[in-house]
């Protein structure tokens, strides 16, 4: 009897056992890592995450810098929710746009969906990050030829000297701070189509220097809900990681509202910074009412809304020839309107005559 096929199995089960358990040994980093990187990776727990803060965006530190907002991130070692300040980041490619993750609440657990960079601006769950994302697409600005228009009332450029800026007000689709989309208290917006056919399209996780931000915000104390209460000290840094300097702390929600109409700190321009369908593409302003030469129209550039206004106060106001028609009208009535006081005297009898009774 032949044996030497007896001993296959055994061998081949040895071989099986060798490979799994380095691979289990790289699974286990893995996950290991996992809980220091949550920006592109999904977490389940069933706490809810609180309301945004309220902040100002630091200056810009350098043209083709694009700004990310700020999130509640969950710190599984210590079983709470830790704020990731809002930052400046280089873009990571020509036409690179950032779609920021959200909290989605689905059978009473709340889920994140980590952010990710591509052409387009996917769909966030309708929060209202501020600065350009007000709960659907993004009206900061847009790539035209290699260079990234700022629209100015949502971006605080600082002393920077920028190639392409213009100035158009924000349309907010969801005025409000909470965080996380679904169940009675989160946001009610789903994606729409054109949302989901892009989150379907290839993307570019965060950068290294993004990721590395989040672990530094991670590594702060009082940058946990727990010791914060959700008014974290560093709510928005100038560029990632850096925490000393050019800081921006979280504001109480009574100092934001004088400047609410601009969009509330992380609601706005230099802000105190979801139900409904997405909104058209917006068109770029007009290159006749703008004092720079600006790009060529894009699909994320707002509208903008200074012309329309100029052509209604144009179509109010009457032409010269029918102007100068109501002035001679307005002399023709005078004297009519001085006569009547006479019409009324003339029946009244003159001095010394008694006046007829009949």
């Amino acid at each position: 009897m032949n044996f030497r096929h007896l001993n296959k199995f055994p061998m081949k089960t040895k071989m099986k056992t060798i490979i799994i358990k380095p691979l289990l040994a790289a699974l286990t980093c893995v996950v290991a890592s996992a809980s220091y990187a949550q920006i592109g990776l999904s977490i389940d727990i069933e706490v809810a995450p609180p309301a945004l803060p309220i902040y100002a965006q630091p200056a810009m530190p350098e043209d083709g810098y694009m700004w990310t907002p700020g999130y509640w991130a969950w710190d599984g070692n210590n079983s709470d929710y830790y704020w990731v300040p809002g930052t400046w980041v280089a873009s990571p490619y020509s036409g690179a746009l950032w779609t920021p993750g959200y909290w989605g609440y689905n059978e009473g657990r709340y889920a994140w969906n980590g952010g990710y960079w591509g052409d387009h601006i996917g769909y966030y769950g309708g929060i209202n990050y501020g600065y350009g994302y007000t709960g659907a697409g993004y009206q900061g600005g847009y790539w035209n030829n290699g260079a990234f228009a700022y629209n100015r009332s949502v971006n605080n450029v600082g002393n920077v000297h920028i190639t392409n800026a213009y100035s158009s007000r924000v349309n907010v689709v969801q005025n409000t701070r909470v965080s996380f989309n679904g169940g009675d208290r989160g946001v009610h917006m789903s994606a729409s189509k054109n949302e989901q056919i892009i989150n379907s399209m290839p993307h570019q996780r965060a950068t290294s220097p993004q990721s590395q931000h989040e672990n530094d915000a991670r590594g702060q104390p009082n940058q946990r809900l727990s010791v914060n209460h959700g008014q974290p000290p560093v709510a928005a840094t100038q560029r990632p990681s850096s925490f000393d300097t050019h800081a921006e702390p979280a504001r109480a929600e009574a100092a934001a509202k004088a400047p609410a109409q601009r969009q509330q700190s992380h609601l706005t321009q230099r802000p105190d910074s979801h139900s409904a369908p997405v909104a058209a593409p917006l068109q770029r302003p007009n290159p006749s009412e703008s004092r720079r030469t600006e790009p060529a129209a894009h699909p994320n550039q707002p509208q903008h809304e200074q012309p329309q206004q100029r052509e209604q106060q144009q179509h109010e106001q009457p032409p010269q020839h029918e102007q100068q028609q109501q002035h001679e009208q307005q002399q023709h009535e005078q004297p009519q309107q001085r006569q009547q006081p006479q019409q009324r005297t003339e029946n009244r009898p003159a001095p010394g005559e008694k006046e007829e009774h009949r």
